[in-house]
């Protein structure tokens, strides 16, 4: 239908444009509050409690190379002591005898005379053959000995009457001979006899089966009531000697000059650790090194013996060994930890009055784990520093255990300082 004329000329008209004097006011309105905004916050930057909270947190981060942070450090002083020349190896102990107690004669093992794992004499009974074969033995060899010695008995006599009637021109030469020879003969067969007793009394000795050494006897191999043979592959038990007793290990060729140049080597201390390397078992002394290189390895093998009185080192147990070659005195010496290394060089960083750290470059020389001799580069008495040496640069403020860090002169205590001074352990502010 048709729409009303009213509405449709409504619809067609444009709609009023502001005026000129209000876009130019509001633009204005603009740029005044924002010229304002920045005078406020150039206000604030410059106020006097902002100013002094700022420059109390940039004055705690200060001091630094750089304006980097002080670090927490540890130090200690270049002293004079004793640098100990030792070298490591690992060693085997070995006991100075191992035997094997077997029976020298065929026979029943009777008895076993001893308990296993005791310590024994040297001489002490370990077992009993049954005797009574080699009692019998003897007791013939020494009845064959009797006939024998009345044989030559008689004929002894009958070459003395001999020697009577030769004289007398009333015997033949061949017949004294002959008895003469009769009398050797006899002497002979004696002899023989008297032998004969000597070995099956000596047989029959073997039938107590003593210990040749003194030790510690092992298990028990072979039990009473068995038929045991002279000499056989099982022995009856095994003794190992164990005090003294030695160890066994080796050293580098490298070494052997400066070990015989100490007297030898013989009699330099040596020390036994376990196989961890933290408890020490024996002390003893270097007794000889070997007398050839092995070529394979290029080691020496060394022998040091340890008195082992409390049977703290065990046969075939697996030490270290620690051999002490020279001991160097007045040495000036620092913690390993102060030890760098860099591109140029070896140095160390040295404390400066001022709290600040300096590179200094020094010559090392021998050691342990736990200090390194400086042969230049460094005095005594001067502090260095052994922790937290990887964060540091030359000139890095620091801070010390238990010290606050290093302000500059003449710049006021930051509210980190303030702080704590507030609440030390005195209460008093010059702390």
């Amino acid at each position: 239908m048709n729409e009303p004329i009213a509405a449709r000329r409504q619809a067609a008209s444009p709609r009023p444009r502001p005026s000129a004097w209000r876009t130019a006011l509001g633009s204005a309105v603009v740029i005044a509050a924002a010229i304002a905004l920045g005078l406020g916050l150039a206000h604030c930057a410059k106020a006097p409690g902002a100013s002094s909270a700022s420059g109390g947190r940039g004055g705690s981060r200060a001091g630094g190379a750089g304006g980097r942070p002080p670090i927490t450090v540890g130090s200690a002083p270049a002293i004079l002591g004793v640098i100990p020349i030792e070298i490591s190896a690992l060693g085997t102990v070995t006991p100075l005898a191992t035997v094997n107690i077997n029976a020298r004669v065929s026979g029943m093992l009777d008895t076993v005379a001893f308990k296993e794992g005791e310590m024994v004499r040297k001489g002490q009974l370990m077992a009993v053959i049954d005797p009574r074969p080699f009692q019998v033995a003897l007791q013939q060899a020494q009845g064959q000995l009797l006939h024998d010695q009345a044989l030559l008995q008689t004929a002894r006599t009958d070459l003395a009457r001999y020697q009577t009637l030769r004289a007398q021109d009333s015997v033949s030469g061949q017949t004294f001979d002959t008895q003469s020879a009769l009398v050797r003969q006899d002497e002979a067969t004696v002899a023989g006899d008297e032998a004969a007793v000597a070995n099956a009394r000596l047989n029959l000795s073997f039938t107590r089966v003593v210990s040749p050494v003194a030790g510690r006897v092992g298990l028990r191999q072979i039990d009473a009531g068995n038929q045991i043979a002279a000499n056989q592959t099982t022995p009856v038990a095994i003794v190992t000697q164990v005090n003294p007793i030695t160890v066994v290990f080796s050293l580098p060729e490298s070494a052997i000059a400066s070990v015989i140049r100490q007297h030898g080597g013989a009699g330099l201390p040596v020390t036994a650790y376990d196989r961890a390397g933290g408890v020490v078992l024996a002390r003893g002394v270097l007794a000889t090194l070997d007398n050839q290189i092995d070529t394979a390895t290029g080691t020496v093998k060394a022998k040091a013996v340890f008195s082992n009185v409390d049977g703290a080192l065990f046969p075939n147990q697996f030490v270290n060994v620690i051999l002490l070659v020279d001991t160097l005195r007045d040495q000036l010496v620092l913690p390993t930890t102060a030890a760098r290394h860099g591109p140029q060089g070896d140095f160390v960083w040295v404390l400066q009055p001022d709290r600040s750290v300096k590179s200094r470059p020094v010559t090392m020389g021998p050691g342990t784990n736990e200090t390194v001799s400086i042969r230049s580069g460094l005095k005594s008495g001067e502090v260095v520093i052994t922790d937290g040496g990887d964060r540091l640069r030359d000139g890095s403020k620091v801070i010390l255990p238990r010290a606050g860090p290093a302000a500059p002169a003449g710049d006021a205590p930051s509210a980190g300082d303030r702080h704590g001074r507030r609440h030390g352990p005195s209460g008093a502010a010059g702390e």
